[in-house]
């Protein structure tokens, strides 16, 4: 079973990066994808998540109205579009794919937020 991710890096305040994160050694399409991040000193949280055929998404409030997430099962990939991106987004963010009690993580790009 393998996440990986791509797509992390330094970021000014106000622009944009796109975090991809390619899956395999599972059933890709039957699996909820989330991506989580972790702040130096706090706690990981969820960042957003899409159900298994990309049918519903969900945001945590600050992801709200300025990442959007979407999936595509036919290559297995899942990807975040981060805009308006603000200092308080550092963190590594994790690629998570969860299935009743199965859980994966990938290895966490960093992305620093800074001018």
């Amino acid at each position: 079973v393998q996440l990986v991710e791509s797509g992390g890096g330094l970021v000014e305040p106000g622009g944009s990066l796109k975090l991809s994160c390619a899956a395999s050694g599972f059933t890709f399409s039957s699996f909820v994808m989330s991506w989580y991040r972790q702040a130096p000193g706090k706690e990981r949280e969820l960042v957003a998540g899409i159900t298994s055929r990309g049918g519903s998404t969900n945001y945590s409030d600050s992801a709200k109205g300025r990442f959007a997430l979407s999936r595509d099962n036919a290559k297995n990939t899942v990807h975040l579009q981060m805009n308006s991106v603000e200092p308080e987004d550092t963190a590594v963010y994790y690629c998570h794919a969860r299935k009743w009690a199965t859980n994966y993580w990938g290895q966490g790009p960093q992305v620093p937020v800074s001018s």
